[in-house]
């Protein structure tokens, strides 16, 4: 194409300057990289980009002084800039705002607001896979924790092989274990190409071996297509979660806690500390996905949200975070004030509390489960033992809160569970 666009990225880390060569070429733009203020600045003269990006913190020559050369030189002066910086205050934006930046993006960078900030800035359509998704990586205990929800992405996909790497590289990992969660997905024979691309980039990007790689999940349909491929023989799907955490993990899931002051989330997937000094670049959640974000607006009159727990302090803390939307709100003391409502069964999202007079959270699943009624279920509890969170979560629960809440949190777990449209 003669008119393709032509972009100069500036950043000293390697893999955030593949990832966006990679990405941006992918959307037919021409990439240049450069690895320090001095290199970017020879190559801002030489190939006259139509779009610089560049980090804010650069080594050889301050971005500041890149900016003033850049301004006194009528050949690239009206290169529009999008500056991305991992900390940003108030100098920061004084130094450079009489260059007519563009936009200020801040790390760990989301992709979509720099392709939107890209196809705004040089006038150009930029369309990427809108499926709702949410993919968080992390490790503990020299153990990658993938997890996956709603769907698969492709952008999330790519952008994962990126993370994967740099947590590699954060925490020192030579022979990593995997573990991939995708207990609440639901796919169809539409997902299997992107299936397999998420699949192919997880073993591909961490270089596990196969018998070191598990995955978690009841879908039929994953267990069947993993146990076609050649390329994925060896990996383990099971919806097992015993079987995963005495297994994989090497741990007894009868046993308790670390600590008592820990909470069961902790324990499965807690990030530990990088043993690099260094910080994450990569954000695996889009501009819309910022906790307590969420366009709660799609969620017309009959939606519906039950709240069974003896404690008037989280009701009334749930209902602060519906306060601002048209969810109809449901209030039970107990488990049998909820079984014994008609109005229950037809809810969209249930919170339960564990212990509760009369009849409690888990009289009410197991009740639940009798009758084959089937409600998405967020168990709130101040019992973080494994044994308890691990009863719960194999009665059919789509997840497991501990006690104490913020409305932020549950407004976060609720968008998730509803699958608003990001």
């Amino acid at each position: 194409m003669e008119d393709m666009k032509k972009i100069l990225v500036i950043d000293e880390s390697q893999l955030f300057r593949d990832y966006l060569k990679r990405k941006l070429e992918d959307y037919g733009f021409t990439v240049f990289t450069a690895v320090s203020g001095l290199d970017g600045a020879t190559k801002l003269r030489r190939e006259l980009p139509d779009l610089l990006i560049s980090d804010f913190h650069l080594t050889r020559k301050p971005i500041t002084e890149l900016l003033r050369e850049k301004q006194s030189n009528r050949n690239t002066q009206d290169i529009p800039v999008i500056i991305a910086s991992s900390k940003v205050d108030r100098a920061s934006l004084v130094s450079v705002a009489p260059y007519k930046i563009r936009k200020f993006l801040t790390k760990p960078l989301r992709v979509d607001a720099l392709l939107k900030a890209v196809g705004e800035t040089l006038g150009v359509s930029v369309t990427i896979d809108e499926t709702p998704c949410i993919i968080e990586a992390h490790v503990n205990d020299d153990i990658i924790f993938i997890e996956v929800a709603q769907g698969i992405n492709r952008e999330k996909v790519d952008l994962l092989r990126y993370k994967l790497t740099e947590l590699i590289d954060l925490y020192d990992l030579s022979n990593p274990k995997v573990l991939v969660m995708m207990s609440g997905l639901e796919l169809t024979t539409a997902d299997s190409i992107k299936l397999s691309a998420l699949l192919t980039t997880i073993v591909g990007a961490t270089g596990v071996m196969k018998r070191y790689c598990k995955i978690l999940t009841r879908d039929s349909l994953v267990r069947d297509f993993v146990s076609h491929r050649p390329d994925f023989s060896g990996i383990e799907v099971t919806g097992n979660l015993d079987a995963i955490m005495d297994g994989l993990l090497g741990k007894k899931v009868g046993g308790p806690i670390l600590e008592q002051k820990n909470d069961a989330r902790d324990d499965l997937v807690q990030r530990t500390a990088p043993k690099k000094d260094k910080e994450e670049a990569i954000n695996m959640r889009f501009e819309e996905e910022r906790s307590g974000t969420r366009d709660f607006s799609t969620l017309g009159d009959s939606t519906r949200v039950s709240i069974v727990d003896d404690d008037l302090v989280i009701q009334e803390l749930i209902k602060a975070a519906f306060s601002d939307t048209s969810v109809t709100i449901d209030t039970y003391d107990n488990g049998k004030l909820f079984m014994e409502s008609s109005l229950g069964r037809e809810s969209d999202l249930v919170f339960l509390d564990l212990m509760m007079p009369e009849m409690d959270g888990f009289q009410v699943l197991r009740a639940l489960k009798e009758e084959q009624t089937k409600l998405p279920i967020v168990v709130l509890s101040a019992l973080s033992k494994r044994e308890t969170v691990l009863e719960a979560l194999k009665m059919g629960v789509t997840s497991y809160m501990i006690k104490p809440l913020k409305p932020q949190d549950i407004r976060t777990k609720a968008s998730e569970i509803l699958q608003l449209n990001f």
